[in-house]
């Protein structure tokens, strides 16, 4: 562990909008050896949204290297008064990218912000120029933005001044397994589904097989699932349903409950009534042994993150348990961690979430079950 980190970053687009990426590289203050480095493709973005999101990765990546204390170096004027507090975040697409970077600065003990010219930011330049290059080249050329797009029922989207083409999450929870009947905490343990939760990844699949826009010319949307069983049973179901084939992605895993896993939440607040009690109020605090909500909700921005560097612009399947859910839609409604205890998700649930490529966001649906009646 680091205690003491720089991070350099950098955002850019090749047309401003047009096709952006960011980069951001941590290195070890004392001695400069490079620690982390990050870069992705954002899709038709400004250059202040690249620019923003390379801050927030480069903040996240010092966050998971357990850095205390972080001196942020970028070229970019506006983000560094902006995070200073010297200027005022006007625009509305800055605002939640403002917000988020804050939430993770203040997981620091001490964050400084310092403005260098643009040779001396060439890593983080070169990771960014590295990232747009990359989406050149995979063939992705989302739609110019547009002023208003409409939504399933024909309303604008101009109310939220949301422009581009979203990455629209259809975000399926598992069905049923043995440790859910029990209400145990269930987070790496790899269980299968029971025949009632096969029944509930069916229903789901149906009920996805019947939506417009999963099939466009003969090809299914992506499906993306944890590793887990439960989970890649149900996504296989959905695969079946559409005609498409199940990716899976770590970073949708759910949370490592440590000791407590296979435990219920009875047994686990007799074993540690003070630790399990300080672990509800406190979203950085970890389950002994296992991961904290702050880590998990890092993982899975990340994870969101490189889904819509490959798939931007195109409606994706994620099937997922729980706590990435929960932080998928949390970032699209820019909430903060008490979200992770207000919120409801039933097993085989749909919800429904679209990251546009400015920055904004839109929460669609949350937790419908009318498949399973």
């Amino acid at each position: 562990m680091t205690d003491h980190v720089l991070v350099e970053a950098d955002g850019g687009s090749r047309g401003n909008p047009g096709p952006a990426g960011y980069g951001a590289v941590v290195k070890d203050a004392a001695t400069g050896e490079v620690l982390a480095e990050r870069k992705a493709y954002v899709g038709i973005a400004t250059n202040n949204v690249a620019e923003y999101s390379g801050l927030i990765a480069g903040l996240a990546a010092a966050a998971e290297l357990g850095a205390s204390t972080v001196d942020v170096r970028m070229d970019s004027k506006l983000v560094v008064e902006q995070m200073s507090g010297r200027w005022k975040v006007k625009h509305p697409s800055m605002q939640p990218l403002n917000a988020e970077a804050k939430e993770l600065a203040a997981r620091f003990s001490r964050v400084r912000y310092e403005w260098i010219p643009r040779a001396a930011n060439s890593h983080a330049d070169g990771l960014a120029n590295e990232a747009m290059d990359a989406g050149r080249e995979a063939g992705k050329k989302p739609e110019a933005p547009k002023k208003t797009v409409k939504q399933d029922r024909g309303s604008p989207v101009g109310w939220s001044g949301a422009t581009g083409t979203p990455t629209k999450l259809l975000l399926v929870r598992h069905g049923q397994t043995a440790m859910s009947v029990e209400k145990r905490y269930s987070g790496r343990g790899d269980v299968p589904l029971t025949e009632h939760g096969k029944q509930q990844a069916s229903a789901a699949a149906k009920r996805l097989g019947a939506m417009e826009g999963l099939i466009v010319d003969g090809e299914a949307a992506p499906i993306i699932a944890s590793p887990l069983i439960r989970t890649q049973q149900t996504a296989q179901a959905i695969a079946d349903a559409l005609g498409g084939r199940v990716e899976t992605h770590p970073g949708l895993i759910e949370t490592d409950f440590g000791d407590w896993e296979g435990l219920t939440f009875t047994e686990a607040m007799e074993r540690d009534p003070e630790f399990q009690t300080s672990w509800l109020s406190d979203t950085s605090i970890a389950a002994p042994g296992g991961e904290s909500f702050d880590g998990v909700h890092r993982r899975v921005r990340k994870a969101r993150d490189e889904l819509i560097a490959k798939y931007g612009g195109r409606t994706l399947v994620l099937v997922s348990h729980v706590t990435p859910i929960k932080a998928l839609l949390r970032m699209g409604l820019d909430a903060g961690p008490s979200l992770l205890f207000r919120l409801h998700l039933d097993l085989a649930s749909l919800s429904i979430v679209e990251f546009y490529p400015d920055g904004n966001a839109s929460v669609r649906l949350v937790n419908d079950i009318s498949h399973l009646s």
